[in-house]
């Protein structure tokens, strides 16, 4: 189930103008070159800012996604006639053979449930051609980043086109072993509407996510630092055995 943040129309609407720093991306647009990716499989594509990069580089790519709402800001979008968007999570695809899937952000994290990682990876192994790659990232748990999530450090105010001023915060709610339970507030200056949007993420130690890959027949490649977070996030280089 996807989170308020990507379900509800008014919230998709203003996740791009909230978060317009995606310089996270560019590490996965040269992963695609180094593994000369020519059909790729975006899981967790949310709004599409990635699919649509890689579909303006001529690249072959569906985006699938739980969130409807996001789906349909992607689909607004210029160029999104070159994307094939699914409605859908991995565990339950149409027949595909791309050279590789990712996951980008929080899309690994957010699902949290075991058997819904284990259904996710082997969605993705059927998905990827023979010695395909799958990559994705997740927050070193070890540096404990949800003690940073709070309003304080978080607050602003965000004018943006279409919808006036708003405000939002993030507020952690629940630590609980591996999951991390927070909630973002929304407040609306032109009619004063208050949104909120609760999430939580598992945070995996680097050794676990090995171990399912490996249960999976995935062999894993490489786990590399990313380059926006150094120090702060694990990138997994999986390929189909």
């Amino acid at each position: 189930m996807a989170d308020e943040g990507f379900t509800h129309p008014r919230l998709a609407a203003i996740y791009d103008a909230l978060d317009p720093d995606r310089r996270d991306l560019d590490a996965y647009v040269r992963m695609a070159e180094e593994f000369g990716a020519r059909r790729v499989l975006d899981v967790g594509c949310g709004t599409g800012v990635f699919a649509l990069l890689l579909a303006g580089r001529g690249i072959e790519v569906v985006g699938v996604d739980p969130a409807l709402a996001s789906l349909d800001v992607a689909r607004g979008k210029p160029g999104s006639e070159r994307v094939r968007w699914i409605h859908g999570d991995a565990s339950e695809l149409p027949p595909l053979r791309v050279d590789l899937v990712t996951m980008t952000a929080n899309v690994a994290q957010q699902i949290v449930g075991a058997e819904a990682w284990r259904g996710t990876l082997r969605g993705v192994y059927a998905a990827l051609r023979p010695g395909g790659r799958l990559v994705f990232e997740t927050r070193d748990p070890a540096r404990r980043a949800w003690e940073e999530w709070n309003r304080e450090a978080s607050y602003s105010v965000t004018d943006v086109p279409g919808a006036g001023a708003v405000e939002s915060w993030v507020e952690v709610t629940a630590v609980e072993g591996q999951l991390v339970t927070f909630r973002w507030t929304y407040v609306f200056a032109s009619d004063g509407r208050v949104l909120t949007s609760d999430s939580t993420l598992r945070f995996r130690e680097r050794a676990q996510v090995e171990a399912e890959l490996g249960a999976r027949g995935f062999v894993v490649e490489d786990v590399r630092d990313a380059p926006d977070r150094p120090g702060r996030e694990l990138v997994f280089v999986a390929r189909r055995g």
